[in-house]
This record gives structure tokens, sequence and C-alpha cells, in this order.
């Protein structure tokens, strides 16, 4: 069988690994050089060395491998960069719940703020009414109207039309509870003002300092007034 010349080429995959010794991939376009056969090492099987009908095997065994090597090393990369996704992903949620936590306590804050201003606006404005002995349900209305929130005024004025109709003096025969949200006993209006007996401002601001601190506002005083018929 006589030796076919194969100048400068020869199969270079060190993973291609055959019956006839390790394999050298094929490197193309090389000028062919008169020592040859000493350049290519011992133990190195060149393309001419292997029978015509296995050589396209070996080259196609040989593209197969580094086909292989290629989709591990972009398998490696697309994991890698699957990584570094998840990783700033993470990042930006931790950075949004941050804000997000830090907006609710300033929205709480405000809200602190709010409920504070409000209640020494109340206390302001039930003593800023002149004393009168004797006050007609129409300027007990104003009187509320001015200290209770607009949005709650409906529901307080409906729980004080059940408790009183809006006398300040009414009493309760059989409990002793008084005024015009009928505390029982009497005396828990004194928390808001010593006057309590004669001033109608004092005892609202019991009354919506009461709704407020018990229920959280009129309107869910008088949810609760509803369902159970006191409160």
């Amino acid at each position: 069988m006589s030796r076919i010349s194969v100048r400068g080429f020869a199969v270079a995959s060190a993973t291609a690994v055959t019956a006839v010794g390790s394999v050298v991939g094929v490197a193309s376009g090389s000028t062919a050089q008169n020592n040859d056969a000493e350049a290519t090492a011992a133990g190195t099987t060149l393309l001419a060395d292997i029978p015509m009908g296995e050589q396209a095997q070996v080259q196609t065994a040989s593209l197969t491998q580094q086909a292989d090597a290629q989709a591990i090393a972009a398998d490696a990369s697309a994991k890698k960069d699957a990584e570094e996704a998840a990783r700033k992903a993470a990042a930006q949620t931790a950075v949004a719940k941050q804000e997000k936590a830090k907006q609710a306590a300033e929205e709480a804050k405000k809200r602190e703020a709010a409920e504070e201003a409000a209640s020494r606006d109340a206390e302001r404005e039930a003593t800023s009414f002149a004393v009168q002995s004797s006050y007609s349900t129409s300027q007990i209305q104003a009187m509320a109207r001015q200290m209770v929130p607009s949005g709650q005024w409906q529901c307080f004025s409906n729980i004080v039309d059940h408790e009183s109709s809006w006398n300040y003096k009414a009493v309760n025969p059989s409990s002793g509870a008084y005024g015009l949200f009928q505390a029982l006993p009497a005396g828990k209006y004194a928390s808001a003002g010593a006057d309590w007996r004669t001033n109608p401002a004092t005892q609202i601001k019991w009354g919506l300092n009461y709704m407020d601190s018990r229920y959280g506002s009129p309107c869910d005083a008088w949810a609760f007034w509803q369902a159970n018929h006191w409160y």
C-alpha cells in the first residue's frame, strides 16, 4: 500500500483518540516543510497513515468533540450569566423592599403627627367656646362640627342621636349614664375637663377621643354600635 503524503496537515484533536494513537487536528493552510516527518511527535498518526475509509470518521469525531467542548463552554457561560442576573435581581428586590419599608415608616410617622395635631386642635377648640348657662341643640352640633373631622361627622352624629339626642345633660335613670355620650360612670368626662357637666365642648372632646382610641374612628364606632346597639 502506497503512503499518501499530506503536506503540513495533521489531525490536532487531543480528545479524538483512535486505535492508531493520538490524533492531531488538521492545521490547514500551512506551507509544506522538508522535515514533516521530524516535526511530527512520536506516537502521532498522520492523516495519511489512516486508511482512506476511516479518515472521514476521524475528522467527524474530532469536529464532534470540538462542538461538544464549545457547547460545554457555552453552557458554563450561560450559567454564569444567569447567576449574575439572579444576583442583580435579588439586589434590586432587596432595595425595593427597603424603600417600601422606608415609605411605610414615613407614612406612619405622618399619620401619627396628624393624629397628634388633630388631638391638640380638638383640645384647643374645646376651650375656645364661650361659656354659657345653656346650649341649644344647634349650638352643640355647631361645636361638634368644628371638632370632628368632616368625613367622620355623620357617624359621630348618628351615635349622639341614639345616645342622648344631643342633650348634654341627659341622664339615664336606671344606670346613671350621663351626657351626650351616656358615659358610665359620668365622671369619665373629667379626663377631658373639669367643666364636663356644664360644657358640651368638653363632652364632645371626650367622646371623640373615646371613639378614636377604642375603635379607631367615629365611623368604626358607629359600625360597632349598629351591630351591638352599644359602643
